[in-house]
């Protein structure tokens, strides 16, 4: 019954973080692996343009440089500056600036300075073309920059990146508040359960105390009351050696299952009178079935079911009724009281550590019972039945051995 994670905890976050980073790392280079196929075709496009200029220069035909605006500049959406050999740009030229917004309230002189430090940012990331007269003479030089798209996905990575790991930081955070939240119901349910395993002996021997001042003077009387006081201190030791245990792998034997359960019983059938309850333990079934038991870690199962049963018969009278049955090879161990019942949706949550609706109880007693049932002896506990004010039954499944 540990209650830390460790090591398997760090190898979680670890997991969580190569994970993290592995997805990163493939976002970041698939995204760049279609800014570069674009970059590639918006560079094809340039050379199409320079190569258009090329022919309308040596053409006389109008024709082909209207086919030349019309059908490659137009459609043109990233920025694309055409400069003279020596970078010098003609501001005043609406077909030589395409794409770049220019603030013409502004002097010839700041346009001109304005346009040549974009041709110095363009030329940094994409080397100018030249548009040449018989592979010697530069008529002109395009200058261009990326599109809009291929900027908005250069940064899309960083963005999602950033998302994530704002995310992965609100998780982490909120990760760590519910696990605070759960250790500390945990420690409050263990201090619970602590004090509701030793109410009951504790409350027994306070009992027995003051039936040996009544009687002291009979011998019988004192020689019962101090026999009833040995059992009550044996119990003691028992809670003690169960909480010693949490956290070790007990030892199963062969046990009858029976016993276990009545032993139980004929504990509670003399202390609940003290109580101020006038409650009926009763118990039937197969009393030769046996089962790989842990008998101090099944009594505490049995004693928790009935401690819930009598917290849940609200008044002065009720019932509860035991009963151990061999079912197709499975042994059949029933709880049912007649106290008030649990509500449909709240079945599952009596089994959560810290959960209860008492001042005393049900914090970790269901919970370690259901850990004591299932991962120690593999078998089941569930609520079988129950309803408000009809009761509750319980139901554990065991395995048989001959």
């Amino acid at each position: 019954m540990k209650m830390s994670g460790g090591p398997a905890s760090l190898n979680i976050k670890i997991f969580l973080f190569a994970a993290a980073m592995a997805i990163a790392a493939g976002t970041l280079f698939y995204t760049q692996s279609i800014v570069h196929k674009l970059q590639e075709r918006e560079k094809q496009i340039v050379e199409l343009f320079a190569a258009g200029i090329r022919q309308a220069a040596s053409s006389t035909n109008t024709e082909d440089i209207t086919f030349l605006f019309d059908n490659i500049i137009k459609p043109i959406d990233f920025p694309l500056v055409l400069s003279d050999a020596n970078n010098v740009v003609n501001v005043e030229s609406k077909t030589d600036i395409k794409n770049v917004k220019i603030d013409t309230t502004l002097s010839i002189d700041k346009q001109r300075k304005f346009i040549g430090k974009k041709l110095l940012e363009m030329d940094a990331v994409h080397p100018p073309i030249d548009v040449k007269y018989n592979d010697t003479i530069v008529l002109q030089r395009i200058h261009y920059g990326d599109s809009p798209l291929v900027s908005q996905l250069r940064f899309y990575p960083v963005l999602q990146i950033c998302v994530a790991a704002l995310f992965i930081i609100l998780g982490y955070i909120g990760f760590s508040t519910i696990k605070k939240s759960e250790q500390s119901n945990i420690w409050v349910g263990m201090a619970k359960e602590t004090a509701h395993q030793f109410g009951t002996p504790i409350s027994s021997l306070m009992g027995w105390l003051e039936m040996l001042k009544i009687s002291y003077s009979d011998p019988d009387k004192v020689l019962d009351i101090s026999s009833e006081i040995e059992n009550d201190v044996e119990k003691l030791n028992k809670i003690t050696y169960r909480f010693s245990k949490i956290g070790a792998i007990p030892e199963l034997k062969p046990k009858n299952v029976y016993d276990a359960v009545n032993k139980v019983v004929e504990y509670f059938q003399r202390r609940v009178p003290q109580t101020g309850k006038i409650v009926e333990l009763s118990i039937e079934g197969d009393k030769n079935v046996c089962s790989n038991l842990n008998t101090e870690l099944f009594e505490w199962v049995i004693e928790n079911l009935t401690k819930n049963a009598l917290d849940a018969i609200e008044g002065k009278s009720g019932s509860i009724h035991y009963q151990v049955k061999n079912v197709h090879g499975k042994i059949e161990i029933e709880v049912a009281d007649s106290g008030k019942g649990i509500e449909m949706k709240r079945r599952k949550d009596i089994f959560r550590p810290g959960y209860s609706t008492k001042r005393r109880g049900w914090g970790l007693g269901l919970s370690l019972s259901k850990r004591i049932i299932e991962v120690y002896h593999k078998g089941k506990i569930f609520v079988k039945a129950s309803a408000p004010g009809e009761g509750t039954t319980f139901k554990i499944i065991l395995d048989k051995i001959e």
